[in-house]
C-alpha cells in the first residue's frame, strides 16, 4: 500500500494554516497560511458599524475561519502534490477560550441583521478582558460558596475564560444571550462546521469551562452569578464531551466541497491551539515542558497526580495526553509586547537602518540588545500589558518599567521586555516545582524561537536546558498527529507522538555566569511583581477602574 495522509488546521490569533503531513513519519509534505480578513477587532467594529470597542475588547468574525480554511486545505494538498484518496483524517486546534454565540444549527449571531452592529454577538478571543467585573464575582461566589473546584485553577478565574464571558453577554447584551441557543468554544465549533454533529472536547472544556471530574459547577452556583443564568449549562452549553484522538465524526458533504477532501475521512476531537503543540514536540511524559512562544506564551506539563496549586491557570485530566493531569501556566503578553514597541516606540531611523541593512525592526533591535552587559541598561519591566495570567491571574494589572533616564534607547527597552517576560518564566516554573510538580525539561515551540537570544536568555534566566521543536509548524503538526489517532492509524497520541513528533534535544544549555547575574535583576523583579500584584499598591487597578468609568461614559 502507498503512503496515507493526514492534515492539520492550526487556527491561529491572525491566521489560520492547513499542512499536509506524511502518517508513517509526520513529514511536512505542503503548507498554506491565510489571514483572517478582519484580524482581531480590538479598537472599532469593522466588521459593523465601526462603532469603537471598548478598550479590553478582542473580537472576531466566524466566517473568516471558514474563508480560510475553504482557501488552506485546497492550497496545502495542491503543493504536496498528494493523492486527495489517500488523505485520511483531519485534525484541528484553535485559539483557547474563543467564544461563540450561535443559533441552534450553528449559525453565529452576528451573521444575522439585527445584531451584525452588536459587538457581543461576535466571537470574543481570547484575549477579550471585557469580562473582568464578572470573572471577579465568579471568583468571589465561588469562595463564598467552598466550592471545590476553584482549586483547580489556583483559586482564581480568567475574564479570558467561557463563563465570565457568557455571563458579560447575559448583563450587557442580554438580546444576545436570549436569542443565543448554542454557546460554544470555537475549538468545538469548527468541528461542528466540518462534521456536522456538535461535541465537546474534554481538553478545552476542562481548561476553560470549569469542568471537572465529569461535571460542570452546579446550577445554585451560576443562580448566585445571576437568577438569569441559572440554567446556562443545561440550555445553551451541554454537549457530549469527547476525548482527545477521538473520532468526532466524517467530513460531510458540504465540508468535502468547501475544502476539496473527500466526504467522511476523519474529523477529530479539536484541541487548544497551544497544547496541541506537546506531541508534536515529542512533550507529553511526565516532567516535560512544553512552551509554546508567540503572541503570547502558554506552559503546560504533565503530572501524575491531581494538585491544587495557587497561580495554576488550570488543571485537567488528559488534557495534553491520555492518562495524565494535564497543568497549564501562561504569559498573556510576549511578542505583542515586542510588536507594541516597534509599532510605538521605535523611531523612523531605526527602520530606515533595519531596511539598509535587510534585516526586521525586530532582529534590529534584538542585535543592539545583544551587545549589552546584563544590567547595563539600567532597566526592569514588568510584563504585564495585557494583564498577568500567571501566576497572579489578574487582568486589571498592566505593564511598566522603572529606570528610564534621557539616555535611554529604544533597544533598552526591548530587552528590558525581553528579560521580563523571562523572569516571567521563571517565576512560573518555580510555582510549580514549588508544589510538587516536575519539570526536567522546557521544550520550546512558536514563532519566538526565531530570536536565539531570547531563547538563550530563557535557559539561563531558568537554569533548564532548552529544547526545541523539530518542526517550525509545530501546532499544525500537533493537529495531524490527532488526526491519524482519530483516523486509527495509531493506538493512541504517544504512539503517533513518537513516529510523527520531532524535537532537537537541548538546543540551548544554561550559562552560569549569566544565570549569576541574571539572578540579581531577578530578585529585584519579583520584588516589583509583589508589590504591584499582590496588594502592596493597587494603582494598576485604580487607573483601570478610572478608565473603564471614562469610557462608560462616551
Amino acid at each position: 500500500m502507498g503512503d496515507k495522509f493526514v492534515i492539520g488546521i492550526d487556527f491561529g490569533t491572525l491566521s489560520g494554516r492547513a499542512t499536509v503531513v506524511r502518517v508513517s513519519d509526520g513529514k511536512e509534505m505542503g503548507s498554506c497560511i491565510s489571514e483572517y480578513a478582519h484580524g482581531v477587532m480590538d479598537s472599532s467594529l469593522t466588521a459593523g458599524d465601526n462603532q469603537p470597542l471598548p478598550p479590553d475588547f478582542a473580537l472576531q468574525v466566524p466566517a473568516d475561519y471558514i474563508e480560510v480554511l475553504g482557501k488552506v486545505v485546497p492550497a496545502a494538498v495542491q503543493k504536496a502534490q498528494v493523492d486527495v484518496d489517500d488523505i485520511v483524517g483531519i485534525g484541528t486546534d484553535f485559539t483557547s477560550a474563543t467564544v461563540i454565540a450561535a443559533n441552534k444549527d450553528g449559525k453565529p449571531l452576528c451573521e444575522f441583521d439585527e445584531f451584525k452592529n452588536n459587538p457581543h454577538a461576535y466571537a470574543k478571543l481570547w484575549k477579550h478582558h471585557g469580562a473582568s467585573e464578572q470573572a471577579e464575582r465568579c471568583i468571589a461566589v465561588a469562595e463564598e460558596r467552598g466550592e471545590k473546584w476553584l482549586g483547580r485553577y489556583g483559586g482564581r478565574i480568567s475574564s479570558e475564560i467561557v463563563i465570565p464571558k457568557a455571563l458579560e453577554t447575559l448583563e450587557k447584551a442580554p438580546e444576545v444571550y436570549d436569542t443565543m441557543e448554542v454557546c460554544i468554544e470555537a475549538v468545538d465549533w469548527i468541528v461542528w462546521q466540518l462534521c456536522g454533529r456538535r461535541i465537546q472536547a474534554a481538553s478545552s472544556a476542562g481548561y476553560k469551562a470549569l469542568l471537572q471530574d465529569g461535571s460542570y459547577p452546579s446550577r445554585e452556583y451560576f443562580a448566585a452569578l445571576n437568577p438569569k443564568f441559572a440554567n446556562f449549562i443545561e440550555e445553551k452549553y451541554t454537549a457530549p464531551v469527547l476525548q482527545l484522538g477521538e473520532r468526532a465524526g466524517g467530513l460531510t458533504e458540504e465540508a468535502a466541497k468547501l475544502t476539496g477532501l473527500n466526504a467522511g475521512i476523519a474529523v477529530s476531537v479539536g484541541q487548544i491551539d497551544a497544547h496541541v503543540t506537546a506531541p508534536a514536540a515529542q512533550a507529553i511524559e511526565v516532567g516535560q515542558m512544553t512552551a509554546i512562544m508567540g503572541t503570547s506564551n502558554v506552559y503546560i506539563v504533565n503530572g501524575k497526580e491531581a494538585q491544587d496549586i495557587p497561580g495554576v491557570f488550570g488543571i485537567t485530566l488528559g488534557g495534553i495526553s491520555p492518562g495524565l493531569w494535564g497543568f497549564e501556566g501562561g504569559q498573556t503578553g510576549v511578542g505583542d509586547i515586542f510588536a507594541w514597541i516597534v509599532d510605538n516606540i521605535v523611531p523612523a531611523d531605526y527602520f530606515e537602518e533595519a531596511k539598509e541593512k535587510g534585516i526586521s525592526v525586530h532582529e534590529l533591535l534584538t542585535n543592539k540588545a545583544e551587545k549589552q552587559e546584563i544590567g547595563e541598561n539600567g532597566l526592569l519591566a514588568l510584563d504585564w500589558h495585557s494583564g498577568n495570567r500567571s501566576i497572579l491571574n489578574d487582568a486589571n494589572l498592566s505593564g511598566t518599567l522603572f529606570g528610564m533616564s534621557l539616555t535611554t534607547r529604544p533597544e533598552d527597552i526591548y530587552r528590558a521586555y525581553l528579560e521580563a517576560t523571562a523572569f516571567g518564566l521563571r517565576s512560573i516554573i518555580e510555582n510549580f516545582v514549588s508544589h510538587g510538580v516536575e519539570i526536567k525539561e522546557v521544550v520550546g515551540a512558536g514563532g519566538l524561537l526565531k530570536n536565539k537570544f531570547l531563547m538563550q536568555m530563557y535557559a539561563d534566566v531558568t537554569r533548564i536546558p532548552l529544547s526545541i521543536s523539530g518542526s517550525a509548524l509545530a501546532g499544525s503538526l500537533g493537529s495531524a498527529i490527532l488526526g491519524a489517532v482519530a483516523a486509527g492509524e495509531y493506538p493512541d497520541t504517544y504512539a503517533a507522538a513518537k513516529a510523527m513528533g520531532s524535537k532537537i534535544p537541548n538546543a540551548y544549555i544554561p550559562n552560569e555566569e549569566n544565570s549569576e547575574k541574571y539572578d540579581k535583576l531577578y530578585a529585584e523583579y519579583i520584588k516589583l511583581h509583589d508589590y504591584f500584584g499582590r496588594g502592596g499598591n493597587d494603582v494598576m487597578h485604580h487607573l483601570k477602574q478610572i478608565q473603564r468609568e471614562v469610557h462608560s461614559k462616551k
